[in-house]
């Protein structure tokens, strides 16, 4: 356990894919109260946190419901990792609607409802995954590029309000080639859990690279 995680809450979103149970089970070694949430329960079996939950993340009345029930049961909401995946390739606009859900609707809605309990810890995180392939956007992945750089853009937007604002917050992304590339699942884990150990100017609006340089492009 470490003493500046120690008791955190800290919200891990997509928690039931490879990367979110690698994340889950790294805070929850370092002594945070993790809340696993999910689209799906059986997602969530055996994930290693404090408490599960079942929510549709870009259903804003689902959010609020939920985040309300947590404000009852936790003193402070200290983290927030968005780590909902999703891959699909090509210009389809049917593939652009199902990433845009997952990708970015599921951000928005619930970055905007923690973003005053973030604002209000000691010690607020939220980060995000994206991917190497931004930098390089070729048509064969279109919509999952242009979806990624939407994503990074609103992190920036929420570091740009917490730094006006002075509270000790921090908005990051992690940038990633392939989550399935050998050792990059560790290297989230612990970058994730490695979050309140920075001080928050340090860290808010940095662009983190963890993608390994032959890394296949790939969603994660």
């Amino acid at each position: 356990m470490t003493e500046v995680l120690a008791d955190r809450t800290v919200v891990v979103a997509g928690a039931g894919g490879v990367g979110g149970r690698a994340v889950c089970a790294a805070l929850t070694a370092a002594g945070a109260h993790v809340v696993a949430v999910g689209s799906r329960a059986e997602s969530l079996t055996d994930v290693d946190a404090a408490e599960t939950a079942v929510v549709d993340l870009a259903d804003p009345a689902a959010v609020t419901a939920w985040a309300a029930a947590l404000r009852d049961r936790r003193p402070s909401i200290d983290g927030l990792l968005h780590l909902v995946g999703g891959w699909r390739g090509g210009s389809d606009p049917d593939d652009f609607a199902w990433l845009e859900r997952r990708v970015l609707t599921t951000l928005r809605v619930v970055s905007r409802e923690l973003r005053d309990d973030l604002s209000a810890s000691s010690a607020g995180r939220l980060a995000i995954v994206s991917s190497a392939s931004v930098a390089q956007p070729k048509w064969g992945m279109a919509n999952y590029v242009t979806l990624k750089s939407a994503a990074e853009t609103w992190v920036q937007a929420l570091a740009s309000g917490w730094r006006a604002k002075g509270t000790p917050t921090a908005a990051v992304t992690f940038v990633v080639g392939a989550l399935d590339e050998a050792g990059a699942v560790d290297d989230l884990a612990a970058a994730c859990a490695a979050l309140w150990s920075v001080d928050h100017e340090q860290l808010n609006g940095a662009l983190v690279e963890l993608a390994r340089p032959d890394a296949p492009r790939t969603g994660e």
